[in-house]
């Protein structure tokens, strides 16, 4: 008797069945690891919150790789049937349809999917390329977010920080709440609406770096709301309220696209994300989700946004500002906030990397602190866009010098792989054309990202401008990553001193210089800086220029200490 084979629809359920075991399994793993970020905060143990936040990153491929094995033994020869997967998708969707997380849950089958079908560009039959589901297909089972209402700011307030375990007692919340209430009036009054009338606040704390944050909003009559994050970090005899955030801007440039992902628990992410774009409405939905630590769900709102951006205007494709990259061919549209860049196939003499060296510096970052001063990049493969909006400059660029990456297909660009970054204004030319006051402010800004991310352990290789950008807030971040190195992988030397006027007049180096030595006494001949700035920027980072600074910021970060310069300035704090 011949068994006959089973039809699509009857494999459909085991598939979609499998795959939700999978994200179940890795959601929990997921929580499990973010919860911890309490008890890492409350014990001070900030090695063990990075360790977290490197492990956390690592268990999504863990558990695709895990599910496209399981995948792949369950459906045999048919695991690439297009009909199962059709079918597999429906009853996914009618599976996640009452889970809160039911969005990251979409995202996770689109990356079976794609792993087993090597998908270029999108395919809706089998992805999810825009939600199933128009709004939240069901109730969250709690809010988000608690609400505290009466009588009285700073009862509310004091209300609001009590009922939130940081797993180490408050100093003085009395104290703080009054400070912070004060800080609260001034801000209310400016917006000229009224008392504060209730309390909003994410009912799971933010944790990042050595300070959690309790991230809600103040509502005044007529439901008008501001912004209110409080930083709480350790003091002695317990924790303080260290500042109070209630501007938009000092809110947006906290979940910024520069900074480390937060730990923060949300088994209902759209919630969290829909709360805090309340705050923050001009920031991307695809960077609220990033910086809540679901950057894979942000890459997919990214992705969406990208090409809603492309069926909703006529622009091309172009170059992006600045100086062309010798390893990097970046471009943009020009309304489009973002840029791509693609690795060129083949690097100048004088760029000692490899294909592979410059995709583990990405890596590298993607995993490390960025203390604030490094953008976001994410990885994205088997991008397709229209062909006819590229630029024919640029197209023929990404088609002769980035073959490996870039093809044509039809009347498809074909990107095989691209980083996306959120667009910067390039450094050189932001202090070129900005009057004096704002270019000095920005070069003072550049020698503080620089002083930060050595703090962090990280060297930029190249101090060059073009491989800065300053962001719409005005801070500088690095966003060239082919020469980074860790730190405490460089020598740094001052440079050898001679009475032979021969050796001054040399062309190389009269004396032995090794790999990794670096003399940066001659980091100001070759910032190309304007001759208005250069003598005012020697000065105010003169350190920078020197090789104690260098070997000093060595030693610290041998010996593990930490500095971790606030995400906010200093007139935010509640007590000097």
């Amino acid at each position: 008797m011949t068994t006959r084979p089973a039809t699509p629809s009857r494999l459909a359920a085991p598939v979609a069945s499998a795959i939700l075991e999978a994200f179940t399994q890795h959601r929990d793993g997921f929580l499990e690891v973010t919860r911890r970020a309490r008890e890492s905060f409350a014990t001070r143990d900030w090695a063990r919150l990075r360790a977290d936040q490197v492990a956390r990153l690592r268990l999504y491929r863990g558990a695709i790789d895990a599910a496209e094995v399981r995948i792949r033994v369950l459906l045999g020869d048919r695991t690439r049937d297009r009909l199962v997967w059709v079918s597999a998708k429906a009853v996914y969707s009618a599976l996640i349809g009452m889970r809160e997380d039911w969005d990251v849950a979409e995202t996770f089958f689109n990356g079976i999917t794609r792993r087993i079908f090597d998908t270029v560009g999108v395919d809706p039959l089998i992805e999810f390329v825009a939600s199933d589901f128009d709004a939240p297909p069901v109730e969250p089972i709690a809010s988000c977010y608690a609400r505290f209402a009466g009588d009285g700011t700073a009862v509310l307030l004091s209300h609001a920080l009590e009922s939130f375990d940081l797993g180490v007692r408050w100093v003085d919340v009395e104290q703080d709440a009054r400070l912070v209430a004060a800080r609260l009036a001034e801000r209310a009054a400016r917006v000229g609406r009224g008392d504060v009338v209730a309390i909003e606040v994410v009912e799971s704390p933010f944790f990042r770096g050595t300070a959690a944050y309790l991230v809600g909003r103040a509502v005044l009559p007529a439901g008008v709301v501001i912004p209110l994050v409080l930083a709480v970090r350790h003091a002695q005899g317990g924790v303080r309220v260290d500042a109070v955030l209630s501007d938009e801007d000092d809110v947006s440039i906290l979940f910024g696209f520069t900074r480390s992902y937060f730990h923060v628990e949300a088994p209902c992410p759209y919630e969290v994300m829909r709360f805090l774009r309340s705050l923050i409405p001009k920031k991307r939905i695809a960077e609220i989700y990033i910086a809540i630590g679901e950057p894979k769900q942000g890459k997919t709102e990214l992705y969406r946004a990208m090409m809603d951006h492309i069926g909703e205007t006529a622009d091309r494709f172009v170059h992006a500002p600045g100086v062309p990259g010798l390893v990097m061919v970046v471009f943009t549209m020009p309304t489009l906030d973002v840029v791509l860049k693609v690795i060129r196939d083949e690097f100048p003499p004088e760029k000692h990397v490899t294909h592979e060296v410059v995709r583990d510096r990405y890596r590298w970052v993607y995993d490390h602190d960025r203390a604030g001063r490094l953008v976001d990049a994410q990885e994205f493969e088997h991008l397709a866009f229209p062909k006819a909006r590229f630029e024919p400059s640029l197209l023929e660029e990404l088609v002769g010098q980035c073959g490996r990456a870039v093809r044509i297909e039809g009347d498809r660009v074909i990107v095989e792989l691209a980083y996306v970054t959120r667009q910067v204004m390039p450094l050189n030319l932001y202090v070129r054309a900005e009057p004096e006051p704002l270019a000095l402010a920005a070069m003072e800004e550049w020698g503080e990202a620089i002083r930060d991310l050595a703090r962090e352990n990280i060297f930029p290789g190249d101090l060059l401008l073009k491989n800065f950008g300053v962001t719409r807030h005005g801070r500088v971040a690095l966003y060239d990553y082919d020469e980074l190195a860790p730190l405490t992988d460089i020598h740094f030397r001052d440079l050898p001193q001679t009475d032979d006027v021969e050796d001054e007049l040399r062309a190389e180096p009269w004396y032995a210089v090794g790999p990794h030595d670096v003399f940066p006494e001659e980091f100001s001949r070759f910032l190309g800086l304007p001759a208005r700035l250069r003598a005012a920027v020697i000065e105010r980072c003169a350190d920078i220029f020197s090789a104690r600074f260098w070997r000093e910021t060595q030693a610290d970060v041998r010996a593990g200490r930490i500095h971790e310069p606030a995400p906010y300035p200093a007139d935010r704090r509640l007590r000097p």
